[in-house]
């Protein structure tokens, strides 16, 4: 009797891990499919050597903030390594929101650098928002944010490669005001 427990378990745990697995391919799949959608974005697809794609980042705070989220690395489309970012901010900021994240690599030396283990980008790094047509300069000496307010068409001549990298964002939800010191570190781990 106590075999048959520990298999029903068994086969309870794995058939749980596999929905669980597919719902994050599914999670993937939907994220991948807006930032195509995009005509800001899309042709970055063809053009860059590889990516990270984060399907949700969420971020709050109240005087100190932080932000969090997982995602994957492809190189040449393949599924190659897992990421993580975190941010942590100090200044005035109060709120919370959720986006997701792109940043593609234009050459195989851009990707090389992510993926070297631990990564942070650098204060000129900008991110180009597809929902609102947003700028947002992101690294260890601070960020800043404006938005037109306008579809991501609006923004299409802000849609290149600094450094090497294109970072793309598309809020998901929440609302948070930050005038707030901050960067992104990222952790990458290959399969």
């Amino acid at each position: 009797m106590n075999k048959l427990i520990t298999l029903f378990a068994s086969v309870a745990l794995l058939f749980s891990f596999s929905l669980a697995q597919a719902d994050d391919d599914e999670k993937y799949q939907a994220t991948l499919n807006t930032f195509k959608d995009s005509p800001q974005v899309s042709s970055f697809f063809g053009s860059a050597y590889g990516y990270a794609l984060f399907p949700t980042i969420g971020k709050g705070g109240i005087g100190v903030g932080g932000a969090h989220g997982k995602g994957r690395v492809y190189a040449q489309g393949a599924h190659v390594g897992n990421t993580s970012m975190t941010q942590l901010s100090i200044g005035f900021q109060l709120g919370g929101q959720a986006f997701s994240e792109v940043i593609f690599f234009e050459t195989k030396e851009d990707f090389d650098k992510f993926t070297s283990g631990n990564f942070e980008f650098g204060a000129q790094a900008s991110a180009v928002a597809i929902t609102a047509s947003a700028n947002a300069k992101v690294g260890t000496t601070g960020s800043g944010i404006g938005a037109s307010g306008t579809s991501d068409k609006a923004g299409m001549q802000k849609a290149r490669y600094n450094d090497g990298m294109a970072v793309f964002t598309h809020a998901k939800g929440g609302l948070m005001y930050e005038a707030a010191l901050s960067g992104q570190k990222f952790k990458y781990e290959a399969l």
